[in-house]
């Protein structure tokens, strides 16, 4: 399982007297992510996820707990950080920071029906407008900086064509002026293992820490390539228009945001191919690392190059 951090059940116990959330009932182990050590926590008091934070900093972690709690008081299904009887949302555990959250409910849906796109679609739009009214600043951490950063980390691992096709996306996507687009804080990450669905409705949004400010499109993009796309990449139309008419009832789209359209969903696609082969590449020492295979975004991306001009909309 991905755990980078081993917490024994007499440590979280220790730990866990910070908190009034009962004695400690079971500790396990949670296999999926690659960023943060995760476990399910049970105690007299709930369930609950115990996330170590490997990457984020102190100085980080108030932009994401903040923004969850935001969110779940505006009624979003986000988890909801603890406080500890100092009033804390994390504290170190370990020597990482950690924090104990809300478990909610619902599994992730691997084969994605339009019904379920447009649930998706409709809850990114109830996430958007909700976080306008979030106070934190926090810049996008996977954005263009970061983009030209792990590019010239990755490169001596490609081939030619490969290194090719990454320059001239870098290039096209540095040309592009998007000024006029809405911003604000962004999930940035909302695959189908980020969503919990309870039958049909959706009982958790998961993950959110690669959330940022960034444009609000550029969210759509990175939620469309994931929950609207074949095997192979290329977008069913069906899920697609699902996703965008969901969105675009709550909130609509803007005409500068139409015009951005087959840019955004290049840069989604860039965004993921770059951090695929980076973790690929250059993985961090862990008990088990899922490495995704970075061809597959690869593909998108050349996909979305060849038919920009074929990009649904609403």
């Amino acid at each position: 399982m991905s755990v980078f951090t081993p917490v024994t059940p007499e440590q979280l116990s220790l730990w866990l007297e910070q908190y009034r959330l009962g004695a400690l009932v079971q500790l396990q182990g949670i296999a999926a992510g690659i960023e943060n050590t995760n476990y399910f926590v049970t105690t007299s008091g709930g369930r609950y996820v115990l996330t170590l934070f490997e990457k984020l900093t102190p100085a980080e972690l108030p932009f994401y707990l903040g923004l969850m709690a935001h969110l779940a008081r505006h009624g979003i299904p986000s988890p909801a950080p603890a406080t500890d009887l100092r009033g804390r949302m994390f504290s170190e555990l370990n020597g990482k920071p950690a924090a104990l959250m809300s478990r909610l409910a619902g599994e992730a849906v691997t084969a994605p029906a339009p019904a379920h796109c447009a649930e998706v679609g409709a809850t990114l739009a109830e996430i958007h407008l909700a976080a306008r009214s979030y106070a934190g600043k926090l810049d996008n951490p996977r954005g263009p900086r970061w983009w030209r950063e792990a590019a010239r980390e990755v490169s001596p691992f490609l081939d030619a064509a490969r290194s090719a096709l990454l320059a001239a996306e870098l290039e096209f996507q540095a040309q592009q002026r998007r000024e006029d687009l809405p911003r604000g804080a962004i999930h940035a990450d909302l695959f189908r293992d980020n969503v919990l669905f309870a039958g049909a409705r959706i009982g958790g949004v998961i993950d959110f820490y690669f959330a940022g400010i960034d444009f609000l499109l550029f969210d759509v993009a990175v939620t469309l390539n994931d929950w609207c796309v074949l095997a192979g990449g290329e977008i069913d139309a069906a899920r697609a228009q699902a996703l965008l008419a969901a969105y675009h009832a709550r909130r609509p789209f803007t005409a500068a945001e139409h015009e951005a359209w087959p840019q955004m969903l290049r840069a989604a696609a860039l965004r993921f191919w770059l951090s695929r082969l980076y973790d690929f590449y250059l993985p961090r020492p862990g008990e088990l690392v899922h490495a995704h295979d970075p061809e597959h975004f690869r593909r998108i991306l050349e996909l979305r190059i060849a038919h920009a001009g074929e990009a649904p909309w609403v």
